[in-house]
């Protein structure tokens, strides 16, 4: 499933809401967390994990978020009108006692897997027997699964945004991001932070 428009929503202010950049690994989540902060909203990162050359602008992480899984739900209090990265694996370990705005990054997903690939060679890791089929497959189920999830929750809004029209058509995407936040970015100034000599992985082009 690939949704190619945003599709906003209203019902939570920004400033009480905790807002999350969400999607796959690869999906443009940093690229996204970079615009934001740029465009105004602070960031709740804490740069254990360094830029390298994957992610030469940083990856914007938070190592609490990955507590969710233990049930560690303390920290979100301190996310309020913030943003954090969640990635889509994690997001239904978030306590109901919050509301939350999750801004969810799309991409084609043979560039996803070209991109995971290519981390994974960079690294020197082993790379699974998984094709790129079957992989997709898992994907695709494991997505589907948590936006059903996602709406059905009261507390939670959500936009797909496409990182591949974010690229292609940056000022009208983040128009429609700053709809979405309520009018309170600096939209110039996100648009600035899109480092397009940085999508390397175009229509699954391997390395």
């Amino acid at each position: 499933m690939f949704l190619t428009k945003p599709i906003p929503s209203h019902k939570h202010g920004t400033n009480q809401s905790i807002i999350i950049v969400s999607g796959l690994p690869r999906s443009g989540t940093s690229m996204m967390m970079r615009m934001l902060e740029a465009g105004g909203i602070s960031s709740l990162t804490d740069q254990v994990r360094t830029a390298d050359t994957d992610n030469p602008h940083g990856y914007y992480e938070l190592e609490e978020v990955k507590q969710l899984r233990n049930g560690n739900i303390i920290w979100l209090a301190e996310a309020k009108g913030k943003v954090v990265k969640i990635i889509s694996e994690l997001l239904k370990n978030l306590s109901p006692a919050h509301t939350y705005k999750i801004i969810f990054m799309q991409r084609e997903m043979n560039e996803i897997l070209a991109s995971q690939r290519q981390m994974l060679i960079r690294r020197g890791k082993q790379q699974n027997n998984i094709s790129d089929a079957e992989m997709a497959k898992l994907f695709d189920k494991h997505l589907k699964s948590v936006m059903a999830w996602i709406h059905e929750q009261p507390n939670i809004e959500v936009i797909y945004v496409s990182y591949n029209e974010t690229l292609k058509n940056p000022t009208e995407q983040v128009k429609i991001i700053n709809q979405f936040l309520g009018n309170v970015l600096d939209e110039n100034r996100m648009v600035s932070m899109i480092d397009p000599t940085l999508y390397r992985q175009q229509f699954g082009e391997r390395p």
